[in-house]
């Protein structure tokens, strides 16, 4: 497998399904075509097309668009699994790869997150959305053996395009599944809230350079920093300009990164829930609980959908990091967590496949087994149905930011809670040390005892809690801050407390002890710049009293009793995020060594976590 292959895995969830080694299953029972199909505007896509050898009966057509290979290339070179799943590759699908425009083996250029274009007035004007209705068009009317009946999964980069085929209303497509799926760039993986999660920057070649010609190897080059410190090579590296040296002007995504660096029209047009409106193919969203990288997509997506239009539309949010659904792990293990086993297979097999067969194979008719929403309570480990996410049966229960680190429903206090962030010494988001080339997945459940113990990061908690606490939904942290300087970011994070009695588990890390354990169960940080605009930035007034709300993406979480809810709240999350000078500056990315100051932070006591907590 190529580097970069395996690279994109790792950090976009797509399969280790690129292995060039022929597999036998696939050989012996299907047969390889690799065609050249031709877009309205005269470019031709590369399209790999895996058609079951048995050809007594028809089959529906499952297809993958992406712009990370359809590797392996040759008609004799087959794919070690394809389809979503060894459960469906199994039952007979013909299994379509394509390589999206401007990547590897496919004509013309590429742009990241292409916008969609909805009243093309001529066959010039072309999106994802016109691929994809052109793509499907000529498989119906070309591929032997086919049912008239075509599905999309994806994860990821794919799920974008997954969820982007919606759009193309070509009546053949009939079932879609995004998973993890992108929906603006601006809140999936290289922004949060207006925060430049600096943990992509050296991934930027991926989407950077334009190849020159037709490709089956990568045209571009991930840098080779020469330390597997990360932390300590971004604080030495300092501003966001001094990585310049890194990239030159080929890589187009992190001048546009640099460019654009609050949301303007660039990243508005590229974003697609604007456009998810009266959909009709029935919609599967797929999701992890603890995806670094794409939370933000499937939760958003859905609810979007679920407003704007009447078509079968589901989701399912397991106990997952980027793409874990899609692996055949024996046992679902995310930093020192162990929720279980096989649970992977079970959505595959129970999950996944039925709903694939019942639109596809069986023309939606019958009983559908599925519910509205499939979710893993990650903190009673175990699989929770629902006829609405999020459910109709929660009630908001309001928490206060006290004095004396206390987490209480009476607001009590009317003072505040300082500290002094220093951009110099700026909080960790793991106190592992390690050289990542991608997002970190396991922060996302890490034991948060060692920021608990820092003066930079606030602490407020619960007592005991005497009764189960289930939050469902959506988190919103109403802040009332201020700061001596002109800018501040601001991040929260919601965390259960484990007990002191806590029974040891063999996937902690040796360092480590389970007692007293403080897993992350929610973060989210929010730019204070863009606290009443994400498109026009404004900055602090010092030490003025100001309000910044963060919401916080949803969650499915049993605080058990005998644990606690903690809150941490804090300014820097480093190397994850950037560092803000928290001095106000136009454009951070263009920021000086001397725009960067040490600050004193208040959270006043006021200040509210809202839950919402099942009834």
């Amino acid at each position: 497998m190529k580097k970069s292959c395996l690279l994109v895995f790792i950090f976009f969830g797509t399969f280790l399904f690129a292995q060039e080694k022929q597999a036998s299953y696939v050989a012996e029972h299907y047969t390889k075509k690799e065609v050249r199909i031709k877009m309205r505007d005269g470019a031709s896509l590369f399209t790999s097309i895996y058609s079951p050898k048995d050809t007594s009966k028809k089959y529906p057509i499952i297809m993958q668009r992406t712009p990370y290979d359809c590797a392996p290339y040759g008609e004799d070179k087959f794919k070690r699994s394809i389809g979503p799943s060894e459960t469906m590759m199994k039952e007979g699908y013909i299994v379509v790869y394509q390589d999206v425009r401007g990547r590897y083996m496919s004509d013309g250029l590429y742009d990241n997150m292409r916008a969609f274009i909805p009243n093309k007035k001529s066959k010039k004007e072309v999106d994802e959305a016109s691929d994809t209705y052109d793509t499907i068009d000529w498989l119906i009317k070309n591929v032997a053996n086919n049912n008239g009946n075509v599905g999309i999964w994806g994860i990821s980069y794919p799920g974008f395009y997954a969820s982007y085929s919606l759009l193309s209303n070509h009546p053949a497509l009939k079932a879609v599944s995004p998973q993890a799926a992108i929906s603006d760039f601006f809140f999936d993986d290289f922004h949060h809230n207006g925060a430049y999660l600096l943990s992509y920057w050296k991934v930027t070649p991926l989407f950077g350079p334009q190849k020159n010609k037709l490709t089956t190897e990568d045209w571009f080059q991930f840098p080779n920093i020469g330390t597997n410190d990360d932390y300590q090579f971004f604080l030495d590296a300092g501003p966001l300009v001094n990585l310049d040296k890194y990239y030159d002007k080929s890589n187009e995504f992190w001048q546009q990164l640099k460019d654009h660096s609050s949301y303007d029209e660039f990243w508005q047009k590229r974003g697609i829930l604007q456009h998810m409106k009266n959909i009709k193919p029935a919609v599967m969203f797929v999701g992890g609980w603890f995806d670094a990288e794409d939370l933000y997509g499937p939760l958003n997506t859905y609810s979007t959908i679920e407003k704007s239009s009447k078509n079968y539309n589901t989701i399912v949010m397991g106990p997952w990091s980027h793409g874990d659904w899609a692996r055949n792990s024996a046992n679902q293990v995310i930093g020192n967590i162990n929720f279980g086993d096989s649970i992977s297979g079970f959505y595959q097999k129970n999950i996944e496949a039925n709903f694939f067969r019942h639109f596809l194979k069986e023309n939606g008719k019958g009983v559908n087994k599925l519910p509205e929403a499939y979710v893993f309570d990650t903190g009673k480990k175990d699989w929770k149905t629902f006829d609405s996410w999020p459910p109709k049966n929660t009630e908001t229960q309001v928490f206060y930011l006290q004095g004396n680190e206390k987490l209480s429903i009476n607001n009590l206090d009317v003072a505040f809670e300082e500290f002094i962030s220093d951009p110099k010494k700026p909080v960790p988001h793991s106190e592992d040390i390690q050289q990542r080339g991608l997002t970190p997945r396991k922060y996302m459940t890490d034991d948060q005892r060692f920021a608990a113990r820092r003066p930079d990061v606030l602490v407020f908690e619960t007592e005991i809690l005497n009764d189960n606490v289930t939050l469902a939904g959506d988190i919103l942290a109403k802040l009332k801050v201020s700061t001596t300087g002109t800018d501040a970011d601001w991040i929260v994070k919601v965390v259960d407390v484990f007990p002191n009695d806590e029974p040891e588990t063999k996937e902690i890390q040796p360092y480590l002890k389970m007692s007293n354990y403080h897993m992350m169960v929610r973060s989210e940080v929010m730019r204070g710049r863009f606290r009443n605009s994400f498109s026009q930035p404004e900055p602090f007034v010092p030490n003025q009293k100001t309000a910044v709300n963060i919401k916080l993406q949803d969650v499915f979480h049993t605080f058990k009793k005998g644990h606690k809810i903690q809150i941490q709240v804090q300014s820097t999350w480093f190397p994850l995020i950037d560092l803000n000078p928290q001095t106000f500056v136009e454009n951070i990315f263009y920021a000086k060594p001397d725009d960067f100051k040490k600050q004193t932070h208040r959270v006043y006591n006021d200040s509210e976590i809202e839950f919402k907590v099942l009834k």
